[in-house]
């Protein structure tokens, strides 16, 4: 799963990029409006973390432009600003969460779990998928309740599936959001990875989709193929 995260104090924006990486998110960074702006409008991300007060162009104009160019990915909103009519103009703009500062760590990372899981059609923070479980309150990935080791690549791996579960995920897609901007991206290392990630899973749940990706496919679920698929 990948973010980005627009914040201009570059204290806190290395804060909140360090607290996502740690928990197996791939995390890209923006210091300005212009920059996240553009970011946010050009990479396919699964979540975006955007200040309001922002050098350049003030993050509600920011979260505008992306509405109007049919960007929907959710958005949590992280602000000095604590009047209600700023609050609602933020959800007017399209924002999906908001956060005042000073804030705890753990309410940001458990908003933007919630705000991904929704995103995909998840109301529990257990994704199951036949014998595969993920905690995503712990990044705990269990197979018939024992719990795996995996990379933070591999965990990337399997909670996109995971949270896209019964469809079909072309290695074009994997790579947008299990990689940052500035990784090597190289999409025939997916097909290395997958094959990790089978050997420790021990299961039969990644199906590949010969020409058009992989689906970690729930018994009895119908397989739909992607959009982007491909």
């Amino acid at each position: 799963m990948r973010l980005l995260v627009v914040e201009d104090d570059r204290d806190l924006n290395r804060q909140l990029v360090k607290a996502f990486e740690q928990v197996g998110y791939a995390v890209d960074e923006a210091f300005d409006g212009e920059e996240g702006e553009f970011l946010g409008e050009t990479e396919p991300y699964d979540a975006v973390v955007l200040d309001i007060g922002l050098p350049g162009k003030d993050g509600v104009a920011v979260l505008e432009a992306w509405r109007k160019a049919g960007r929907k990915m959710p958005v949590l909103v992280l602000t000095a600003r604590d009047r209600w009519s700023e609050k609602v103009q933020a959800f007017d703009a399209g924002a999906d969460d908001y956060v005042t500062k000073p804030f705890h760590l753990e309410e940001v990372l458990a908003r933007l779990r919630a705000l991904v899981r929704r995103a995909s059609g998840h109301a529990s923070s257990d994704l199951v998928c036949g014998p595969v479980r993920i905690d995503t309150r712990t990044s705990r990935v269990s197979v018939n309740d024992v719990t795996i080791k995996l990379t933070s690549l591999e965990y990337r791996l399997i909670s996109y599936l995971m949270h896209h579960a019964g469809r079909v995920v072309s290695r074009t897609e994997l790579v947008e959001h299990l990689y940052d901007q500035d990784f090597d991206r190289d999409s025939n290392t997916i097909e290395v990875f997958v094959g990790r990630l089978r050997k420790k899973l021990g299961v039969d749940a990644i199906r590949t989709i010969r020409g058009l990706g992989y689906v970690l496919e729930p018994p009895g679920n119908v397989v739909t193929p992607s959009a982007s698929a491909g």
